[in-house]
C-alpha cells in the first residue's frame, strides 16, 4: 500500500471512528463508514484497491476499529483506557500502521 493510502486511512479512521452504536448496529455502522471512506478516498485520489489490497475488506477492518473504540471507552470509564499515544505497537498509532 502506498504511503498516501496508509496516511489517508489512518487519518480517516481517527476522524470517523468513535464510540459505536449498540452491538446489533455495529455491522450496519461499519458498512456506512466503509462506504463513506471509499467515497472520501476516491475524492482524495486514493485508490480503495490499494487500501483493501493491504487490509482486506474495509468493512471488516472498521468493525474491528469500532469494537476497539467501544473497549477503549469502557476502559476509560473504568480508568483502564488504552494509551493511544503509544508508539511501541501496543495499542497506539503504530498498531494501526501494523494492522494496515
Amino acid at each position: 500500500m502506498s504511503a498516501s493510502a496508509i496516511e489517508f486511512l489512518q487519518d480517516w479512521i481517527h476522524e470517523n471512528i468513535h464510540l459505536p452504536p449498540p452491538p446489533i448496529k455495529l455491522e450496519k455502522e461499519a458498512e456506512i463508514l466503509a462506504r463513506e471512506c471509499k467515497e472520501e478516498a476516491a475524492d482524495a485520489g486514493v485508490s480503495i484497491e490499494d487500501i483493501e489490497e493491504e487490509v482486506g475488506d474495509l468493512k471488516d477492518l472498521l468493525v474491528a476499529k469500532l469494537e476497539d473504540a467501544a473497549e477503549d471507552e469502557a476502559g476509560q470509564l473504568n480508568g483502564k483506557g488504552r494509551d493511544m499515544n503509544r508508539t511501541d505497537g501496543a495499542n497506539g498509532p503504530a498498531t494501526l500502521q501494523n494492522n494496515l
